[in-house]
């Protein structure tokens, strides 16, 4: 069923994580974020999504470049090493600690997010379609 909601109201109501629907690495990581965000903070939408193109837009990300994993928070867009710091500091449990990496130059941690990043397809393997959410998590996918 589509959701009647704009881009607006997403942006300013939902932490929203953008990823590659097809790559893995991508997909088990938001299956990771799911099991441990008891308090529902994230909802998800793939980046292959109408949706997901347009809120790449509203940041004047070009939606074509599948390079990266995405978190819109209080309007703003999160990218790369930061997108996955501050999603993991969300977390329950002790992924908090994370946030220390912070104090490591985002130049180096985005180095090694783009490292393995380049490579996840051959790494981890990809998907013949976008990952169909199961029944009980299904609220927390943007749909179409």
């Amino acid at each position: 069923m589509k959701e009647d909601i704009t881009t607006t109201d997403l942006l300013s109501t939902s932490s929203i994580v953008l990823f590659d629907g097809v790559c893995n690495l991508c997909v088990g990581s938001v299956q990771f974020i799911i099991k441990r965000d008891s308090k529902r903070i994230f909802r998800f939408a793939a980046l292959q999504s109408d949706t997901g193109k347009q809120l790449l837009a509203t940041f004047e990300i070009d939606a074509s470049q599948l390079t990266s994993f995405y978190c819109i928070r209080q309007g703003t867009c999160l990218q790369q090493s930061d997108a996955a710091l501050y999603i993991a500091q969300q977390l329950d449990g002790y992924w908090w600690i994370l946030g220390a990496l912070r104090w490591v130059p985002r130049k180096l941690r985005d180095a090694l997010y783009n490292a393995v990043g380049s490579q996840r397809y051959r790494l981890f393997g990809k998907r013949a379609a976008c990952l169909v959410p199961d029944n009980d998590v299904l609220d927390r996918f943007i749909q179409d």
